[in-house]
């Protein structure tokens, strides 16, 4: 079983967006394994900067870890702004995940 999981939301299908949105939640909630990243990447980044219903879902997740989202995307899509506003970390990403990848997490995509 994978003890370390990179979350990487992706999808701009809300609900899908939020079934990943909910795993992650509970997983660092719960420890549900020793260790949760999160990245935020690609349509996600517009779809969470857009819809408030997506931004409440995404609020508890601070509680436990700053959410990463992609610069080179959200500067794409001209929402780098909002989501720093919305407490995301944002950062070029792609040497991140590398790393993430390397150090034994397994990634989820949703």
């Amino acid at each position: 079983m994978a003890q370390k999981v990179l979350v990487i939301l992706s999808t701009a299908e809300k609900e899908k967006a939020l079934t990943g949105v909910l795993w992650a939640t509970n997983a660092l909630k719960y420890k549900w394994v020793e260790d949760v990243k999160l990245c935020f990447f690609g349509p996600f980044e517009a779809l969470l900067a857009e819809d408030e219903s997506v931004q409440a879902s995404v609020a508890p997740l601070r509680e436990y870890q700053v959410p990463v989202a992609c610069k080179f995307v959200s500067d794409n899509q001209g929402v780098t702004d909002k989501l720093a506003q919305l407490g995301v970390q944002v950062e070029y990403v792609g040497q991140l995940v590398a790393d993430y990848v390397n150090e034994g997490y397994v990634p989820m995509v949703f």
